[in-house]
């Protein structure tokens, strides 16, 4: 990002709580270059498109199988990524969007 924009700009940056992106280094760096993180609450996938998107591909791939392997297990999801997924692409709109409602203050009355 920082190749794009120039430091002297803050960089705001959106993640989930993994342990990863919570860690020191990751704080660190971000300092260094500007960047400000924001992180998700915990529990609010409805608040993070791709854990949506990884609801589809269990649907799709994983719910109800049995993998003897690695290897079938490996393969069925790279078979969503290649074969599944640009089927059902134009159908996802519905189900990996930002569905946010707006609310009014309460009146103080």
């Amino acid at each position: 990002m920082r190749e794009r924009y120039p430091l002297e700009h803050k960089l705001h940056l959106i993640l989930d709580g993994a342990g990863y992106h919570r860690s020191e280094l990751v704080r660190d760096a971000a300092f260094v270059l500007n960047i400000e993180l924001h992180y998700l609450p915990p529990y609010s996938p409805n608040l993070n498109p791709i854990e949506r998107l990884w609801k589809v591909m269990n649907e799709y791939s994983r719910n109800n199988v049995y993998f003897k392997t690695k290897r079938e297990f490996r393969e069925a999801i790279e078979n969503f990524g290649i074969l599944t997924l640009p089927e059902i692409a134009d159908s996802l709109t519905s189900r990996i969007n930002d569905n946010f409602q707006v609310l009014k203050p309460a009146s103080s009355s």
